[in-house]
């Protein structure tokens, strides 16, 4: 079966799904912290960049899973009353409807994976 090659755009970004895709270079490139850009999808899931700065994030929550993946940096991850640090190369999956927030102080890039 040939592959399916197929241009995914966004508002900052052009790019075919069969190609690398330079996360932490694209995070570097937004124009705010905190403010993710869909890069990709894959078995029904986006595939999301952003870069974090010291500031918090305020409390949310989603009725999916939402998976969160430390690229470079610390993300200080605020869940049910306690602060978990997620470091670089770690991921944490928050279960749909929990909320959560993130402290102040991460710093670096985080991939979200969610629907």
């Amino acid at each position: 079966m040939p592959w399916a090659v197929r241009r995914v755009e966004t508002p900052l970004f052009r790019f075919v799904s069969m190609s690398k895709i330079a996360l932490a270079a694209i995070a570097d490139q937004l124009p705010r912290a905190w403010n993710s850009t869909v890069v990709g999808q894959a078995a029904g899931a986006n595939l999301k960049v952003l870069r974090m700065d010291d500031a918090a994030y305020p409390d949310e929550s989603h009725d999916f899973d939402e998976a969160l993946l430390v690229l470079d940096g610390c993300m200080r991850l605020a869940l049910q009353g306690q602060v978990t640090e997620v470091h670089a190369g770690e991921v944490f999956i928050v279960p749909a409807g929990v909320p959560h927030a993130v402290a102040p102080g991460s710093h670096g890039t985080l991939v979200i994976i969610d629907r």
